[in-house]
């Protein structure tokens, strides 16, 4: 079977557009009708006028899709794609930090379940996240659940402090500076790229730092041939594919999100031939945390929270 071609007929039997992340199997971008980062994907599944959204990401995704598009059917082709980053908190965890800064706007990294989400004042993704702080004119701010970006915020802006939760993503933190020493040593002269989810020892040493989109926007307007990068493997694939006459080193070779290459296009078939896994929100909950999210959108827009 030429699962392509039959996803494709699916999608326009259906009327159902597939929505892939960069970390995503690069086999998927042959039938996504939108690939890029966390933010791009959330303005895409707003604007949409398909009656089925296809997640190719992970579970947190799906669920912000549904909660922009309740009236929507969404599904994720893989239900045990998860975030470990989204799974270091929960509702209760969120409440008990927020006790201890009483007073201070919460911002909620895209990363996050609609339950945080939903008790959050604002959410954030690595490609705006210094805009959404600085939109909340706040002398202080709680940032999670990545330390590591909240951190490279408040470096970023100097003059607002963001109190982190304590998690991350296990990928990125897994980046260490011994690492960086040891690439630069064997490629004496070429710029590193790094994710703000790595520590900020890391990229502190980085010639450049941002989200996924960000890095690949560096690379297409660089005149550099060769580059270090510092993320997912799923970035590195896509950079080789679309800049055949450069070079990408990836830092290291372990930098994969094992959550997310188990989507397939035989999952994706399926997915859409059976109609599963649909995700679905707790009303109360999608719109408390569509409120969070829209907050994010307008700001974006704006360059001012609403």
């Amino acid at each position: 079977m030429n699962y392509i071609t039959e996803i494709q007929k699916l999608k326009k039997e259906k009327n159902a557009v597939v929505l892939a992340h960069c970390y995503q199997n690069i086999e998927i971008d042959n039938i996504a009708d939108y690939v890029g980062d966390s933010l791009y994907l959330s303005q895409m599944a707003a604007k949409t006028n398909a009656d089925i959204i296809l997640f190719a990401g992970v579970y947190f995704m799906a669920q912000t899709a549904k909660i922009l598009c309740p009236d929507k059917k969404v599904l994720l082709p893989d239900i045990k794609a998860g975030c470990a980053m989204a799974d270091m908190i929960n509702l209760s965890q969120l409440r008990e930090f927020k006790q201890k800064h009483n007073g201070i706007p919460a911002v909620c990294y895209i990363n996050s379940t609609a339950e945080v989400k939903s008790e959050c004042d604002i959410c954030c993704t690595s490609s705006n996240a210094v805009e959404i702080v600085d939109s909340l004119n706040s002398e202080k701010v709680l940032f999670l659940p990545d330390k590591n970006l909240g951190r490279w915020v408040e470096k970023q802006l100097g003059d607002v402090e963001v109190i982190t939760y304590d998690g991350c993503c296990p990928i990125h933190h897994n980046i260490t500076v011994e690492d960086v020493v040891q690439i630069r040593k064997e490629n004496p002269g070429i710029k590193l790229l790094a994710h703000p989810e790595c520590k900020e020892e890391v990229t502190s040493l980085a010639d450049f730092t941002g989200s996924t989109t960000g890095i690949m926007n560096f690379v297409k307007n660089s005149s550099d041939k060769k580059f270090i990068i510092a993320t997912e493997k799923g970035v590195t694939d896509r950079l080789k594919r679309d800049y055949p006459q450069k070079e990408f080193i990836i830092i290291k070779d372990n930098l994969i999100c094992e959550s997310m290459k188990l989507n397939t296009l035989h999952d994706i078939y399926n997915s859409l031939k059976n109609e599963t896994y649909e995700i679905k929100v707790d009303k109360d909950i999608s719109q408390k945390a569509l409120n969070c999210i829209e907050r994010m959108l307008n700001a974006s827009k704006t360059g001012a929270a609403k």
